[in-house]
């Protein structure tokens, strides 16, 4: 599996964020791909809609099941990463790169600095990964 890059924030719900200038970016980590296993399919969030921390922004589905992806901070949906209606595989192959799923304007950018360091969020995993 992947290192979980120590620049980007992450939640205990297996997503990750990058701050890019104004907007955060939004995926979900290479555990949580490699338990989804191959991604088919990614229901994009629309477009300006606002979110509430925890609330569901896009629904991922697998050859084994569907998980939802939670917004990380309350924000606004900025873009949605239109590449993934073609190719939601991408997630599976470059999770924290290309296959970023949304980027939202935060309410409040401090937010971020709440969520969890790479190091905080390993050791929540199971021991197994």
């Amino acid at each position: 599996m992947q290192h979980n890059p120590d620049d980007l924030k992450y939640t205990k719900t297996h997503e990750w964020v990058r701050r890019k200038d104004d907007v955060i970016e939004v995926g979900i980590t290479d555990f949580a791909q490699h338990q989804l296993s191959d991604i088919t399919y990614v229901e994009l969030p629309e477009l300006n809609r606002r979110l509430d921390a925890g609330e569901e922004a896009v629904v991922v589905e697998s050859i084994k099941a569907a998980s939802d992806v939670y917004a990380p901070i309350a924000g606004t949906i900025a873009e949605v990463n239109e590449a993934l209606a073609n190719a939601p595989e991408v997630i599976n192959s470059d999770p924290f790169g290309a296959g970023w799923i949304f980027r939202m304007k935060p309410d409040r950018a401090e937010d971020v600095d709440a969520l969890l360091s790479a190091d905080a969020y390993e050791a929540k995993l199971p021991a197994e990964h």
